[in-house]
C-alpha cells in the first residue's frame, strides 16, 4: 500500500480513529497516521497535499457512512 491507494488507506483510518472527524485532523496528523498503517510502504516524502487530500476525503466518506446526518451536528 502507498500514497496512492487513498480508498484502502481510508478504510483503514476509519477502523483505526472510527471516532474521530477526519475534517478536523491536520495534514501534518494524517501523513503521520497513515506512516504508522500496519503494510504501508510508502515513502514520507512521496506524499503531496493532493494525495493527503484523497486520503482525507476517502476516510470522510467511510466516516459519513458510519455517523451520517450526525456528521454535521
Amino acid at each position: 500500500m502507498t500514497w496512492t491507494d487513498a480508498r484502502e488507506i481510508g478504510r483503514l483510518l476509519f477502523e483505526q480513529y472510527d471516532t474521530l472527524n477526519p475534517l478536523t485532523v491536520r495534514f501534518t496528523d494524517l501523513h503521520k497516521f497513515v506512516l504508522n498503517l500496519e503494510g504501508f510502504e510508502g515513502k514520507p516524502h512521496e506524499s503531496n497535499e493532493k494525495l493527503l487530500e484523497a486520503i482525507q476525503m476517502a476516510w470522510y466518506e467511510e466516516w459519513l457512512e458510519e455517523y451520517g446526518d450526525q456528521a454535521e451536528k
